[in-house]
């Protein structure tokens, strides 16, 4: 096969041989020989709705913050109010470039008073920890680690996540409240960091254990087997994605970037700029609310007829006396499973931004039609059924 023959240049995770062992399709992600699929995107994707699936996204980066003065570090460097999270809690915030766009969209967990873990994405690490040092550089009272390798990462994510992962933990799952974590013994790894946090839109939990291949691939395998009941199944990236974009949660590079910033990814309700602390691109954020907001924005597609409005297509006006105009782009767009139905992100400019305009989507040359619906496409239930959200008319 040849995804078995791994270009130098492309980084591992421990559990790479795991993968290819059971004949998963292997990619170049973000510089990462990651699995795309197992048995198959959409029975991967239908198996997290439904029931759970088991990720590796080991390849995801953490940054840990400790000292005396990394509270003030954190709220220097990130969009959220870091003030306002207890000791076990996370939520989700961005590091910003001084214009307001992104160096990258985080996860920021508050492990104690002087100790917090920033988990970054698999592309931007470099990047990233670069940045974390550039800020914070002139700082005393704060250390900067890169953890990354550190930790094998796993995601346990569907409506049955939580009785795969009780059988092998002695800590009450239940009472851990989404995006809060805990520590405790998984699979015999003490002080397993255990948290309520995902990116598919399922209820789920996220584990770090020893970066190691053997105590990798062992969990790995453990969790398989306790989920078996259930009918879990490995997951690669591809469903990842799917997961991800029915819950219309940004991924670097496609909704969000360097040339995006908060305002215009929607994203503004994680941002305080009230938050009483001046942080990285606050100023910019600031002269576009008091100029009345963006001049484009984030919308959700469902494609009206037939076509799949892919990653780049032109987003057209179908309005205009001079007949179609290019005014936006996609940014993401797949065929959704849980739905059955083609949707899409795609920024477009704000007079066309409000539930109900129609668009065209510029598929292989051809205008087809679209609509802007609200999102997320799929939320789930508080009972963990999944439930298809209506389509407007």
């Amino acid at each position: 096969m040849a995804d078995l023959v791994i270009p130098v240049s492309l980084r591992k995770t421990s559990l790479n041989d795991t993968h290819r062992l059971h004949k998963a399709k292997m990619v170049d992600f973000g510089g990462w020989h990651m699995p795309v699929q197992y048995e198959g995107l959409v029975a991967e994707h239908t198996a997290v709705r439904e029931r759970v699936g088991l990720f590796d996204v080991s390849h995801m980066g953490d940054i840990q913050l400790r000292g005396p003065n990394s509270l003030k570090a954190v709220q220097k460097l990130l969009m959220n109010d870091a003030s306002k999270l207890q000791i076990g809690q996370a939520h989700y915030s961005a590091m910003l470039y001084e214009d307001g766009t992104f160096v990258d969209d985080v996860v920021l967990h508050k492990l104690g008073e002087n100790d917090f873990l920033i988990v970054i994405n698999a592309g931007t690490r470099e990047k990233d920890v670069q940045w974390v040092r550039k800020v914070l550089g002139g700082m005393s009272g704060v250390h900067v680690t890169d953890v990354s390798d550190y930790y094998t990462q796993l995601a346990i994510q569907g409506p049955k996540a939580m009785a795969t992962l009780q059988k092998l933990t002695g800590v009450d799952l239940a009472a851990i409240k989404n995006y809060w974590f805990t520590w405790g013994t998984v699979c015999g790894c003490h002080n397993t960091l255990i948290a309520r946090t995902g990116y598919t839109g399922e209820d789920g939990f996220e584990i770090y254990v020893p970066a190691d291949e053997p105590t990798s691939s062992r969990v790995w395998g453990e969790v398989l087997a306790a989920g078996a009941e259930f009918g879990i199944v490995p997951c690669g990236l591809g469903s990842r994605n799917t997961l991800r974009l029915e819950a219309a949660m940004a991924l670097y590079g496609h909704e969000i970037s360097d040339k995006i910033n908060v305002l215009e990814a929607g994203l503004g309700r994680y941002c305080k700029l009230d938050k009483g602390t001046d942080f990285v691109g606050r100023e910019a954020l600031q002269k576009i609310v008091d100029a009345g907001g963006p001049t484009r924005q984030l919308v959700g597609l469902e494609m009206l007829d037939r076509g799949i409005a892919r990653d780049g297509y032109p987003v057209l006006s179908l309005d205009g006396a001079a007949g179609l105009n290019r005014i936006g782009e996609i940014t993401s767009g797949s065929p959704a499973p849980t739905l059955r139905k083609n949707i899409a992100l795609a920024y477009v400019p704000a007079e066309y931004a409000a539930v109900g305009t129609e668009v065209g989507v510029e598929v292989r040359g051809a205008p087809v039609r679209a609509v802007v619906v609200p999102t997320p496409f799929y939320k789930r239930a508080r009972t963990s059924v999944p439930v298809i959200t209506a389509p407007l008319s």
